[in-house]
């Protein structure tokens, strides 16, 4: 696919690639995920200053104006130093919950983000939802003039140190109605709302979070009220095409790092990279690399398209990034040996993040089952 940027894409795209080789080294993010946070407060801030948190966030609303292709440069940069900010849940997710659903008093929190001010997460999985969006057992119950929300969402990326949490909730109609459903937008330290925090393989930081009888106003509903569900939808394929961008940056490195490994190791007095089936198996990773990049490029181009049209091109991405990230990582591994999956070294690190990239927002196999109901 020939597709390319223009001068200013290639500006930003030089500015992530130098701040990653300048300030997030692998030893770096090895100390960086074993802190209680997870990531660092300076990097963060540093982030805000050089304009990526509000790069999609509009002119208007305190941002730079930019759009899909932008946030595809940042997040596979992210991907190529397996960065541990929470840029896809506050800078992607966060940003599109707000400028999508929020009235103009809530859109205003867009601003804060943009600076690096405020940060938010997105709970909207359940025990029993698996990857249907539309499966929402949390309620919203009507209570005067406002809300009482009760439930309990599942690994909530960031919501340990997220300001807003934004809540999908069931205001009317049964657990499994596409009708009904609802967002909010909750304090994240307001009475009521319980936390167990913990890590996900790949070292970051999710929570379990529960929601006993949360009281909530009329202004705290985020968007239609039981109609939020286009919405949710629309986030949700946001949040994946960004996420294909950062798989095709760790698959990327993985490529990059394991055909040089084996032109330095060597086997019966021969660099490992001159036999002839490793070199065929170089290939393979390196087709599957490049399907993925093409996937992840279609699905980003395809976010301002038609609900149909845009959904499809993000379950065909997902698809192609979760059997190409898969087979890149276990293809990386096998080939530095016992070493491969050893914390010293970056690879099993990659192939782990990969592994829950696959798993977000639903696994290749629940995304070709929704291609083929489309």
């Amino acid at each position: 696919m020939d597709f390319q940027y223009n001068d200013e894409q290639k500006l930003l795209a030089d500015s992530v690639e130098r701040w990653l080789r300048e300030k997030y080294s692998f030893e770096t993010w090895r100390k960086l995920v074993a802190t209680e946070q997870g990531f660092a407060p300076a990097n963060w801030a540093e982030m805000a200053e050089l304009g990526w948190l509000g790069v999609a966030v509009p002119e208007g609303m305190g941002g730079l104006g930019g759009g899909a292709v932008e946030q595809m440069i940042i997040m596979e940069g992210l991907g190529w130093g397996l960065v541990a900010e929470p840029y896809l849940w506050t800078a992607v997710v966060g940003k599109s919950l707000l400028e999508l659903a929020g009235n103009p008093a809530q859109q205003a929190l867009l601003a804060g983000l943009a600076e690096g001010k405020l940060q938010l997460a997105f709970a909207f999985a359940e025990p029993q939802a698996r990857y249907d969006l539309h499966d929402v057992a949390t309620t919203a119950k009507a209570d005067g003039a406002g809300f009482m929300l009760s439930g309990k969402k599942i690994v909530v990326g960031n919501a340990a140190t997220a300001d807003w949490l934004v809540v999908v909730a069931r205001t009317s109609g049964d657990q499994r109605d596409k009708s009904g459903i609802s967002l909010f937008l909750v304090a994240a330290n307001a009475p009521g709302v319980q936390r167990r925090d913990y890590r996900t393989v790949d070292h970051r930081r999710a929570s379990d979070v529960t929601f006993d009888g949360v009281t909530l106003g009329a202004d705290d509903v985020l968007g239609p009220k039981d109609a939020a569900l286009p919405i949710v939808e629309e986030v949700a394929d946001r949040a994946m095409a960004a996420m294909c961008a950062e798989a095709v940056g760790c698959m990327t490195v993985l490529h990059r790092d394991t055909l040089a490994y084996t032109k330095q190791r060597k086997q019966f007095g021969r660099a490992i990279a001159d036999f002839q089936v490793l070199q065929h198996r170089m290939v393979d990773m390196m087709i599957a690399l490049e399907q993925a990049k093409t996937m992840a490029i279609v699905a980003n181009l395809k976010l301002g398209a038609a609900p149909k049209e845009r959904a499809r091109a993000v379950a065909a991405a997902k698809v192609q990034i979760g059997r190409s990230g898969r087979f890149v990582g276990q293809q990386a591994v096998q080939l530095h040996g016992g070493m491969g999956m050893s914390d010293e070294l970056p690879v099993g690190h990659y192939m782990k993040r990969l592994m829950i990239i696959d798993t977000l927002f639903g696994s290749a196999d629940h995304h070709q089952k929704r291609f083929a109901s489309m």
